[in-house]
């Protein structure tokens, strides 16, 4: 069945590169031989250095410079999602093309009767490059400077059952730090100032603070404990923090490596929920914060949290808000307790690449995830999906850039 399933996948490969080289050579004037011949060699020796460069890459991320190679493997990405731009652009002119063959063939026309016989033209070719650069041009931009173009993003909400001593309170919420994605603590030094300007009175970080494995936020703990909240900060685990990607070399390895992060938690100054609740108290008025460890509707994501649990000791408190990474936990289990009143989740990235416009939305991530990006809501029971913070995988954002969201909470 993966055979089968993967030979569309090549065959739109192969019509891409060719297409793609079809184009650059249709640009070059057919009377000039040695230039098509010099600019077809030039396409099929970047393109040959791509694909070798990128294959070399994924086959040794596991050692040495893997923030690098990622790089080297985006460039990839961004050169065939142009091609496959130029391919769409030129495909249907062949099939009409070929279609008017099959018309002569079948009247039995004389091609020469027909006049000048059909090429493909310059401008659909140079069109198609254009439009095609746009992506492409987009791919690189978001590695050099959207991975790290930090936005704050405010959020009104208004709630009838919010105690009267937290009308105004204002909330702030980061997710999917992906820690080991970066190369040097600058970017973070960044989003932590930005963060502290925003005077949060709370602030949660809602899981994946690692790409694998604990040590990789060693290097930021000093930068990410100074992120400053007048009440406590608290966190909770993504699916990509409990090491399930990574073959260790026995189960107790996995174990203490999982031990060693909810240290590091600690370090930076956040308390860990798992599958617990905390009162926040203000003037005599409380509200619940409940933590679940990640839970995931998806079959591949496992459901390690416990809400029952965490629910059970949130009490009566008369306003709740929960901590889960995973959206899809939304639907599949939160909406069945009425009292939880909003749930902060990450996990998406928006898939670090879409159309992020006030009137429009579109990321690929959407066929997978019902609740992906922004504020959801089922009657007064609300979601917010925080696109991220990080990255990981392609190492750059497109159109979702990386997220702080500061919500201010509200009575109605």
């Amino acid at each position: 069945m993966s055979r089968i399933l993967s030979f569309p996948f090549i065959l739109l490969l192969i019509l891409a590169e060719w297409y793609g080289y079809q184009a650059i050579k249709t640009l070059i004037p057919a009377s000039s031989i040695s230039g098509r011949r010099i600019a077809g060699a030039i396409y099929w020796i970047v393109t040959a250095l791509s694909w070798g460069l990128a294959i070399w890459a994924i086959t040794t991320r596991h050692s040495g410079p893997a923030p690098y190679k990622t790089y080297v493997s985006s460039f990839l990405l961004g050169l065939l999602l142009a091609k496959i731009v130029v391919m769409l652009f030129l495909l249907p002119e062949d099939l009409i093309r070929v279609g008017r063959w099959a018309v002569r063939q079948f009247t039995q026309r004389d091609t020469a009767a027909t006049g000048t016989p059909i090429t493909r033209s310059q401008f659909l070719s140079g069109l198609a490059l254009v439009v095609a650069g746009i992506p492409f041009v987009a791919f690189i931009w978001g590695m050099f400077r959207g991975a790290t173009d930090y936005q704050v993003k405010r959020v009104t909400l208004r709630f009838p059952n919010l105690p009267a001593s937290f009308d105004g309170f204002k909330v702030l919420q980061i997710s999917d730090l992906h820690t080991g994605s970066f190369q040097s603590s600058e970017p973070l030094e960044r989003a932590v100032r930005m963060i502290n300007k925003q005077g949060a009175d709370l602030i949660f970080m809602t899981g994946d603070l690692v790409n694998n494995v604990a040590t990789e936020v060693e290097n930021h703990i000093d930068t990410l404990a100074q992120i400053q909240s007048k009440l406590p900060k608290f966190s909770v685990f993504g699916n990509h923090d409990y090491g399930d990607y990574v073959e260790w070399p026995s189960p107790e390895a996995k174990r203490e490596n999982l031990a060693r992060l909810a240290q590091n938690h600690a370090k930076i100054g956040w308390r860990l929920l798992m599958d617990e609740s905390h009162m926040i108290e203000r003037d005599g008025d409380k509200i619940a914060v409940l933590g679940v460890q990640n839970w995931g509707a998806q079959m591949r994501f496992p459901k390690y949290g416990d809400l029952p649990k965490a629910h059970a000791a949130s009490g009566d408190a008369p306003f709740k808000i929960l901590l889960s990474h995973d959206p899809s936990h939304w639907e599949g289990e939160v909406l069945n307790y009425p009292d939880i009143d909003l749930t902060l989740s990450g996990h998406t990235h928006g898939m670090q690449f879409g159309v992020n416009l006030p009137f429009f939305k579109w990321s690929p991530v959407q066929y997978v995830y019902k609740q992906w990006s922004g504020l959801y809501n089922k009657g007064q029971q609300y979601l917010y999906v925080n696109t991220g913070l990080g990255f990981i995988g392609y190492p750059g954002r497109v159109g979702f850039l990386p997220e702080i969201t500061v919500f201010e909470l509200r009575r109605a």
